[in-house]
């Protein structure tokens, strides 16, 4: 399955042909790395980031890349992301957050949402510790990626100044996305559903009465998927978002990015839309433009010499 790597290691929505072998460099960027750094907890189980630091001189600024395929999310996808994404960031200075969330189907599409939405917090109020401004952090990811990176750029949310936790009086907004061909609405597969769709997008709510996690109706089930797509989520406030898609995907297809392009433009939010002629919902074909996601967090997330 591609979802064996994204641009956090990540492809997500359905299987596709398994990566093939990538050259590794003889050595990796040097950088220092914290690992399995808890960011929040979900049903008593711990959520999980690792942090990159580059050795060489630090630019100030941070990426978050979502370990993320097929809405699930593990050490391997880590290990890929380790040597075939990170080093295009570390080499210009970026400091790398890797975040992990919970793996549906224990854990629903919402949920990993809000997981996502704790993750940036998180790394807003940890930015002094790690040497990066809070102010310009972007966020990347391929398909479930970014997806939860969309959401992140399009829908970031406030603090609550009267938390008691302090995470929560800061922010889950960026500064800017870049991300490969994300998911931008659930309700078009939901007309439409892809292969495996089901299994990929479960959902469940608590029902106080009953004391137990229940399935939701189609019509809730609709309502969900609108809430969770970046298309109906978007606002002027949004980040700059760049995507990447190719024109040859099967399984999230081109209009998904285009329709959202073309609402953040209503907006006169700054996005573009790269298509990419040949290309599937493949990893391995998106690795080569990988510079074009570093190039915008250069625009947006640098200082100006």
């Amino acid at each position: 399955m591609l979802a064996r790597t994204c641009l956090a290691a990540v492809v997500a929505l359905c299987p596709v042909a398994p990566v093939a072998a990538q050259p590794v460099a003889a050595q990796l960027p040097a950088a220092t790395r914290s690992e399995d750094v808890i960011y929040g907890r979900r049903d008593n189980l711990a959520l999980t980031l690792d942090v990159f630091a580059p050795k060489g001189k630090p630019n100030g600024a941070g990426v978050i890349i979502c370990i993320s395929g097929d809405f699930k999310s593990d050490k391997m996808y880590l290990g890929l992301a380790e040597r075939m994404i990170f080093p295009e960031f570390l080499d210009r200075g970026y400091t790398v957050f890797a975040v992990m969330h919970g793996s549906q189907p224990r854990v629903t599409v919402p949920e990993i949402v809000a997981d996502t939405h704790r993750a940036v917090r998180f790394i807003r109020a940890s930015a002094k510790k790690y040497g990066v401004n809070p102010e310009k952090l972007g966020i990347a990811g391929m398909s479930s990626g970014g997806h939860l990176s969309l959401m992140m750029g399009v829908a970031g949310k406030p603090g609550d100044p009267k938390a008691d936790d302090p995470v929560e009086r800061e922010s889950s907004k960026v500064a800017a996305v870049a991300c490969f061909f994300p998911v931008t609405d659930f309700q078009a597969f939901e007309a439409n559903p892809p292969q495996g769709f089901e299994d990929l997008f479960p959902l469940r709510e608590f029902d106080a009465k009953a004391g137990k996690f229940t399935t939701v109706t189609p019509e809730r089930r609709r309502e969900i998927g609108r809430d969770c797509s970046p298309l109906h989520c978007a606002t002027r406030d949004a980040a700059p978002v760049r995507i990447l898609h190719g024109d040859k995907d099967k399984l999230v297809p081109l209009d998904q990015s285009e329709r959202l392009i073309e609402k953040l433009k209503t907006f006169d939010v700054v996005c573009e839309l790269g298509v990419k002629k040949g290309m599937e919902h493949s990893a391995r074909q998106a690795l080569p433009y990988l510079p074009e996601i570093r190039e915008w967090f250069d625009t947006y997330l640098l200082e100006k010499k």
